[in-house]
């Protein structure tokens, strides 16, 4: 399939408040050198990193749970969702934005992360590229007690889990956090844990 030619003709601000909802209207020639139009929404929030602190030795992994507003609204009872560390790159590079959420929201101060992979998470309606990293860490790592940023509104339980548990809660549905799942597959698919 050729690459089609993509026109942007016109681009409103549909809201602006947290993040930017847009409305794009482009003109898209398809591979048959017909042309059309079409609108489409998309949400811009920033790009993100997203990282997997792993023991080798416990085979252990730390993830988090906090409250997720569109969980809840969309069918999570609670509103509770247990995740890998991350957030929005707001001015950082990705690797220094894992560090910092690391220590923000577990409580451990990581020095050295390993990147593997970037991924457009919902590309349908939102623009953001999520960087994703692992990275080994241990007990005396630990400086805090995590929980994130009060000033953030954030309220975070730090977990401790198996490795071996955290694969059972995906197949059990206790997580459903895309990035998380994809994390720790890769600890999986490439023997790490």
């Amino acid at each position: 399939m050729q690459e089609p030619h993509v026109s942007i003709e016109k681009t409103e601000i549909l809201s602006d408040n947290w993040y930017t909802l847009k409305k794009v209207t482009f003109t898209i020639k398809k591979e048959n050198g017909d042309t059309e139009t079409q609108s489409r929404e998309a949400y811009d929030r920033g790009n993100g990193a997203v990282v997997l602190l792993y023991n080798t030795h416990s085979k252990n992994v730390i993830l988090t749970k906090q409250f997720r507003l569109p969980t809840y609204i969309n069918g999570n009872p609670t509103g509770m969702l247990i995740e890998a560390c991350a957030g929005l790159l707001d001015n950082d590079n990705p690797e220094d934005c894992v560090k910092r959420e690391a220590e923000e929201e577990t409580g451990y101060k990581i020095s050295k992360v390993e990147k593997i992979f970037e991924a457009y998470m919902s590309p349908g309606s939102v623009t953001e590229i999520l960087h994703f990293f692992i990275a080994e860490y241990s007990d005396d790592m630990k400086i805090n007690e995590g929980g994130g940023l009060e000033d953030e509104g954030e309220n975070i339980e730090v977990l401790q889990l198996p490795f071996d548990e955290t694969l059972s809660m995906i197949d059990n549905g206790e997580i459903k956090d895309a990035k998380t799942i994809m994390l720790l597959q890769h600890l999986r698919l490439k023997n790490i844990l």
